[in-house]
């Protein structure tokens, strides 16, 4: 993980929820939210659905989050692929 994914890291909390922008980044972002896990959109909801990334948690009809604690330990055990892997 690059050093602007630790830093991302100890500002976000180790309780409540994250939104796929801050898991995966968005560099169109004014600031640009630099990615906790460097994939793609796609990638991340094929991951979704095969169970390699945790399952989300609807907050409202249009509003989609995922536990923090989950993929805080995603991110420790090191189960993570670049687009394409």
């Amino acid at each position: 993980m690059s050093d602007h994914g630790r830093g991302a890291r100890m500002r976000l909390p180790d309780a409540g929820y994250l939104r796929l922008s801050q898991i995966i980044g968005d560099k169109k972002a004014n600031p640009p939210i630099y990615p906790l896990i460097p994939v793609g959109k796609s990638t991340w909801w094929k991951g979704v659905q095969t169970g390699r990334y945790p399952q989300p948690v609807k907050i409202s009809e249009r509003c989609t989050a995922w536990r923090a604690h989950e993929v805080f330990a995603l991110i420790e055990a090191g189960d993570m692929a670049k687009d394409g892997a």
